[in-house]
């Protein structure tokens, strides 16, 4: 008997929960994703884009296609970076806003996951999930 997939498992999770944070961000023509990025570049920039790919666990070509539209808005810039051969990204103005716009909608999306889930459940949700992001699973 094959054990149940541990992938295919999170990533039917993953899609679930994106699907609530989408339609609540939705109003502000935002995806879970782009809130994710945005916030990311909050908490860290202006950073390089490599730095930034690693924290956030995504290879620098799939960050560069998730930057693009959010620069194209208005929320993100891209300037040449300190050795002159990297790029930074940083938040701009209108970034700013619309992140304080959205921080209210994703709190919503928190408080329904956590009612649903339970907030000890998910606080331990979070910490298994953090371990797993941070491995490297060695063995592969």
């Amino acid at each position: 008997m094959i054990k149940p997939c541990n992938c295919y498992s999170l990533r039917k999770a993953t899609r679930r929960v994106t699907q609530l944070y989408d339609r609540l961000l939705a109003p502000l023509g935002l995806r879970a994703t782009q809130f994710t990025l945005l916030m990311e570049v909050e908490r860290r920039g202006p950073i390089s884009l490599i730095p930034l790919a690693d924290a956030m666990v995504m290879d620098r070509a799939t960050l560069g296609h998730n930057i693009r539209p959010l620069e194209a808005v208005g929320y993100l810039a891209l300037s040449v970076g300190r050795d002159r051969r990297s790029r930074e990204v940083s938040l701009t103005k209108s970034g700013r806003k619309i992140l304080a716009e959205a921080k209210p909608l994703w709190q919503r999306a928190q408080a329904i996951f956590e009612s649903e889930i339970g907030l000890e459940e998910a606080a331990g949700l979070r910490t298994v999930l953090k371990r797993v992001a941070a491995s490297e699973f060695p063995h592969a």
